[in-house]
């Protein structure tokens, strides 16, 4: 059986220049401070699949190797 890892892919790249125009902060957060920086805190520690609050990245299930 093949082991499975999150793999983070960019789904909104839309997104990269409101990133740049808040100064590399996440555009969901009300802070600006390391924890916000894009890819936020909360998103690269996410170990479930799924998306980002702004929906920029989604981390989905692959298997090792692929």
């Amino acid at each position: 059986m093949a082991n499975k890892r999150l793999k983070t892919i960019e789904v909104n790249p839309t997104l990269r220049k409101v990133v740049e125009d808040n100064n590399g902060y996440c555009p969901c957060a009300i802070w600006q401070n390391p924890d916000t920086k894009c890819m936020c805190r909360e998103f690269r520690e996410q170990t479930e699949p799924g998306e980002c609050h702004c929906g920029r990245f989604l981390k989905v299930e692959v298997e090792d190797g692929k």
